[in-house]
């Protein structure tokens, strides 16, 4: 497996997919370009279908730079090489190479021992122009190798922007098993052993004084662009005084399981919607679960941040396991942020390890399954 890094280069891949239109003899070279986020199912598609038909696949991936412009929570071109190569496995290295893309038609154009180009129905269009371009530059046309889409649990092909979204896992499956949200989950001794395993960054503070650590806790997610969800009334109120409300926020009038006097000073008029439901200690409601969907709803997916709605849910109950929920809703790039009393604040990140992890959780509750339990 070789890594290059070349001057020219980009193709816009959207969600990559393929069943190959097999071709004899292999070509000794083919090109395929793409953003290659958060490397699934399609992605491998697409790839399977250059390597069933070429010796040689070079893989040019869209520049960091050129990626960011797209969307911020693309991950740098060093993660999305790694990721390719760990997923692909061990036996096709020594037949793919990776380089930098910063144009629309990379080498294609030009590079007289390319033989083919693979791509989805979607981008033909991009690759028959390539083809023109070279015509005119003397050179034979590639064959074009169209590969089919992967779809995703809804139908719809799978896409590296679903994903980044928080709708899809990397196969296409939801995060969220199609029965959650009809009956009420409950806490048992398994899930709340495995709560107990440390599941973000604490940042240490005085009790007394919360303000301490959530400056350094704000400070550690400056540069997130997701929505920051604050759980649990002191966590709120902290962001509150310190003149950045969360965008989502969940509160139940309790710390430590008893009332708390201050809670009352939380200023509802902050948030552009106030939700209520009902959510009794060690449960999940389907009344929280619809609370949650409807906020993450309103505060949208990274896609029109001019647009995005705050949302206070007050919960007749306790907040504590909300995050389990809002985890596999938020979009990739969220925080979450709720105290820890006695020891800080804690911070955590939606990302995929944390809806893979708040999943398995979920689905390892106690209710009215049917067929599992």
């Amino acid at each position: 497996m070789k890594v290059a890094v070349t001057p020219r280069g980009t193709h816009s891949s959207k969600a990559l997919n393929t069943s190959p239109c097999y071709r004899i003899p292999m070509k000794a070279l083919g090109l395929v370009g793409g953003t290659f986020d958060r490397f699934h199912k399609g992605h491998r598609k697409l790839l399977n279908a250059g390597l069933s038909e070429c010796k040689n696949l070079e893989i040019w991936m869209t520049s960091d730079s050129l990626a960011k412009g797209k969307d911020h929570r693309i991950e740098s071109w060093d993660k999305r090489m790694k990721l390719i190569i760990e997923s692909l496995g061990t036996d096709v290295q020594d037949r793919i190479s990776f380089h930098i893309l910063e144009d629309s038609y990379g080498p294609a154009t030009f590079r007289q021992d390319a033989e083919a180009i693979v791509c989805t129905q979607e981008t033909t269009t991009n690759c028959e122009k390539i083809n023109s371009l070279r015509l005119q530059n003397s050179l034979q046309p590639l064959d074009i190798i169209i590969a089919d889409h992967e779809l995703d649990w809804t139908g719809e092909p799978i896409s590296s922007s679903k994903i980044r979204r928080g709708l899809i896992d990397r196969d296409g499956k939801s995060w969220l098993h199609e029965e959650i949200g009809l009956f009420d989950l409950s806490l048992n001794r398994d899930v709340e052993l495995s709560l107990k395993t440390p599941f973000g960054i604490l940042i240490e503070g005085e009790e007394e004084d919360p303000k301490l650590a959530m400056r350094e806790a704000l400070d550690r997610i400056s540069d997130s662009k997701g929505p920051v969800i604050a759980v649990g009334d002191v966590t709120v109120k902290t962001l509150q005084d310190l003149g950045r409300p969360a965008d989502i926020a969940l509160i139940d009038g309790m710390t430590k399981r008893q009332k708390w006097a201050e809670a009352s000073e939380i200023d509802y008029g902050l948030f552009d919607i106030v939700l209520n439901c009902s959510n009794p200690a060690g449960r999940l409601t389907p009344d929280l679960y619809r609370c949650c969907i409807e906020a993450i709803s309103r505060f949208g997916y990274g896609d029109e941040p001019d647009k995005s709605q705050s949302t206070l849910i007050v919960i007749d109950g306790e907040e504590d396991l909300a995050p389990l929920i809002i985890h596999p809703l938020a979009p990739i790039g969220s925080v979450i942020l709720y105290g820890q009393p006695g020891k800080g604040v804690v911070i955590r990140f939606t990302d995929l390890d944390a809806k893979s992890r708040c999943r398995n959780l979920l689905e390892s509750m106690d209710g009215d399954w049917s067929g599992k339990k």
